[in-house]
């Protein structure tokens, strides 16, 4: 599923426009990247969590040469699916 298909399944479940879904859909989007750009843990209860996880520097190499290299440290963003949601799933 892709981000119009579920804005259309947003406005049909909730009877607004498709542009009104869009708009929500977007800010829920936007709210929960400023979080984590804050450093924030964003939770919903039922379906969730988003964090910031940090990696280490690290070295790997290059398959191509072999090559030793050393890999900076960086985030990324993690998401961990709440009970409610992987009960869904795998009903």
């Amino acid at each position: 599923m892709n981000k119009a298909e579920l804005t259309a399944l947003i406005a049909e479940k909730t009877g607004l426009t498709k542009k009104s879904s869009e708009e929500a859909l977007k800010a829920v989007i936007e709210s929960i990247t400023e979080a984590l750009v804050k450093g924030d843990k964003v939770q919903i209860v039922g379906f969730g969590s988003f964090e910031v996880k940090s990696r280490a520097e690290h070295t790997g190499h290059n398959p191509h040469t072999g090559e030793k290299i050393t890999i900076q440290a960086s985030k990324k963003p993690a998401f961990h699916a709440g009970k409610a949601l992987r009960d869904a799933v795998n009903k």
